[in-house]
């Protein structure tokens, strides 16, 4: 978004000036006032993941694939709280036993057979983002197959957020300098401002900041004979944005 103005008017009494559609200008010179409208954002990298987690299999009957679902989903939570992921930070998505009437047609009929029922499950798993890859190993060596999706969070992200209207006043306050040069008129001291920031998202942080318990955190075994290595897994960046109303005087 640029920041610069792409037009410019000659401005008299009672004039209006609009710039770029994420800022508007408006100068009353009798009330000597500037009101100026902005947006500006600011950025940081994710400090939360969300990561996603799960398996499929398949059974000739409904007994045998719940007895699969509760061997799968046994060692994943097991393995992951033996890592040290609170129990908390471990969140239910879905699980299901499906039979299976519909099968692709190049099956064999042994293999419909044993393909009858479907069982499925899957974890949202939050973690500090340095450690989701460590998360994702761990399932996948406990036997997940599924997902691997990671969703990335800030833990405090109202500070960004205050960050970007921070960003976006002193924006305002530049370009109300400039155009009170533009009048002969200096720029005196801020009169009003409101903050317009988009809804935040419904996911937070449940019990504070997360401990992974002590001496390297999540991965506990990793590098064990048999085990996967953890994929490198870099967090995001959070941008946030916001959109202020400023309204400044002329001395």
């Amino acid at each position: 978004m640029t920041r610069f103005f792409q037009t410019a008017i000659w401005i008299g009494l009672g004039s209006f000036m609009a710039a770029a559609s994420a800022q508007q200008i408006q100068i009353d010179k009798n009330n000597r006032t500037i009101a100026i409208t902005t947006t500006d954002n600011a950025k940081a990298i994710a400090d939360v993941a969300r990561v996603h987690v799960g398996y499929t299999a398949y059974a000739p009957d409904a007994k045998a694939a719940y007895a699969k679902a509760s061997t799968l989903s046994n060692a994943i939570v097991g393995d992951l709280r033996k890592a040290g992921v609170p129990e908390s930070a471990i969140q239910s998505e879905s699980q299901s036993i499906s039979e299976q009437l519909n099968q692709p047609d190049n099956l064999t009929t042994a293999e419909r057979a044993e393909r009858r029922f479907r069982v499925s499950q899957s974890w949202t798993v939050i973690a500090p983002a340095k450690n989701a890859g460590d998360v994702l190993n761990v399932a996948l060596n406990a036997g997940a197959s599924d997902n691997g999706e990671i969703d990335w969070n800030l833990e405090d992200e109202d500070a960004l957020q205050a960050k970007a209207s921070a960003n976006a006043l002193v924006r305002a306050r530049n370009i109300a300098e400039q155009m009170a040069k533009g009048l002969n008129a200096p720029l005196g001291a801020l009169i009003y401002a409101s903050n317009e920031a988009p809804p935040p998202p419904s996911f937070a942080l449940q019990g504070g900041r997360m401990g992974y318990g002590s001496g390297g955190g999540v991965g506990g075994g990793i590098g064990a004979p048999g085990r996967l290595l953890p994929l490198v897994i870099i967090p995001q960046e959070i941008t946030k944005s916001a959109t202020v109303y400023a309204v400044f005087a002329l001395q």
